[in-house]
């Protein structure tokens, strides 16, 4: 059975969520990283910025933190900073 992921639709065919709605395993493209303070300046800093490919790796046992992978290395959130963060899933 084949599965398809963000990257296999375009942005028109993909619906958009949040980074902190997605559970582990899920791919996704950033569409855009919302608000204008410091978490969003530093998240966009790291390399979260529209079109790079996100993935959610694992969560805490509690769901905050949990980490993700983009752009060849790990990056561990709380969910307030991924409400941020806007995906195309």
């Amino acid at each position: 059975m084949m599965t398809e992921n963000a990257n296999d639709r375009s942005p028109d065919q993909a619906r958009k969520v949040m980074l902190s709605s997605l559970p582990p395993g899920s791919e996704a493209t950033v569409a855009a990283v919302t608000g204008s303070g410091p978490i969003s300046r530093r998240l966009q800093e790291m390399g979260v910025v529209p079109g790079v490919t996100i993935r959610v790796v694992k969560t805490a046992p509690f769901g905050d933190p949990f980490e993700v992978r983009l752009l060849g290395y790990s990056l561990a959130m709380r969910k307030n900073e991924a409400e941020l963060v806007e995906v195309f899933a």
